[in-house]
């Protein structure tokens, strides 16, 4: 596995969506730094693999953009009960894929979590289509070899990415303004 060829993908692939997401006011320009949301991506993430890699064959977009909704769905659980959140063990099976299964997370998690009217979710679901393309450019421009250990574990920091920027953006929406440490 070429560690530092996937150190660098995630570098890049982070410094261009957090671009993107400041330039169209959808993050705050400091990133938010939300440990307790970071320490359930690990768990999320081993329990999304099995139905997110499923369907990248066929819907990658998909495959990725929920990704980021679990990280808004995350941060709006974080904002609204934490204390009552956090001793969910598998927030993915339990909460999110339960709702309405894995193919109308989406549309489960706009309305029933973060509570969007219909125009919101509407502006939300582009976003994270444009965000979800973007990402699947930069794995497809990275050309990895499909079915490698190295594109798999770019699989992975793409959808870690994903999940920490739609903490961001939901953060965002929520009015979490963050300051910097050293003014």
């Amino acid at each position: 596995m070429d560690l530092q060829r996937l150190d660098s993908f995630e570098k890049k692939l982070h410094d261009t969506l957090a671009r993107t997401l400041a330039d169209r006011e959808a993050i705050d320009p400091i990133l938010p730094d939300a440990p307790d949301i970071e320490e359930r991506w690990e768990k999320i993430c081993m329990a999304y693999l099995p139905d997110g890699a499923r369907e990248f064959a066929a819907y990658p977009t998909a495959s990725l953009g929920w990704m980021m909704y679990i990280g808004m769905a995350v941060a709006h659980m974080w904002d609204e009960d934490w204390e009552m959140y956090s001793k969910f063990e598998d927030i993915y099976a339990t909460i999110l894929v339960k709702g309405r299964g894995y193919d109308n997370m989406d549309e489960y998690i706009c309305q029933d979590i973060l509570k969007l009217t219909p125009e919101a979710e509407s502006k939300v679901s582009k976003l994270v289509g444009d965000i979800a393309s973007i990402t699947h450019n930069a794995l497809i421009h990275e050309a990895f070899e499909p079915g490698t250990p190295d594109a798999f574990n770019a699989y992975v920091r793409c959808l870690h990415q994903l999940y920490y920027f739609g903490a961001a953006a939901e953060l965002w929406r929520l009015g979490y303004h963050m300051t910097p440490l050293n003014p």
